[in-house]
């Protein structure tokens, strides 16, 4: 089967998409908040995604593409349960960003771009998060967690687990 006649949107969310669009002038404004909704859904946004949403949307294919290339916020790849992305930036790097980064490696088992066995966790890098003067820091579940140390990176597995 198709992986895209898999993913629909319910008829509750598609008159969620209608009610948007009367609040935008045209479904090229709808982009940001219908790909929310997709990963919402779904996990992450996998190309079968964005042709669906560019079907929604009645756009062309390369603006969902570009959209979602440009911001880090759309995950293209299944992520964890507790997605956690680490700051490597120059600030971040200044103050102790790869000692948190063994330390989550040490800890999960994995490296950038994986996932746990169970599920439960995936590493990312990334660029500046705008926290530099609060680094090292990491981002779970759009919450910053800053001036990390090592020892503070297992207590906050610890209260994911």
């Amino acid at each position: 089967m198709n992986m895209t006649t898999q993913l629909k949107f319910t008829a509750e969310e598609l008159a969620q998409v209608e009610e948007l669009k009367k609040r935008y002038p045209d479904t090229k404004a709808l982009t940001l908040p219908v790909l929310w909704m997709a990963q919402e859904k779904w996990g992450h946004i996998s190309r079968e995604t964005m042709e669906y949403l560019a079907e929604v949307l009645e756009q062309p294919l390369s603006h969902i593409l570009g959209v979602v290339s440009f911001y880090t916020m759309f995950k293209t790849q299944k992520v964890g349960k507790h997605h956690i992305e680490v700051c490597t930036n120059i600030s971040c790097m200044l103050r102790g960003s790869d000692a948190i980064v063994e330390q989550l490696r040490k800890r999960l088992g994995i490296g950038f771009g994986e996932i746990t066995e169970d599920g439960q966790f995936s590493l990312e890098e990334v660029e500046c998060m705008g926290s530099c003067g609060t680094a090292p820091m990491v981002s779970i579940h759009e919450e910053y967690y800053e001036n990390l140390t090592p020892e503070q990176v297992d207590s906050l597995l610890a209260k994911l687990k």
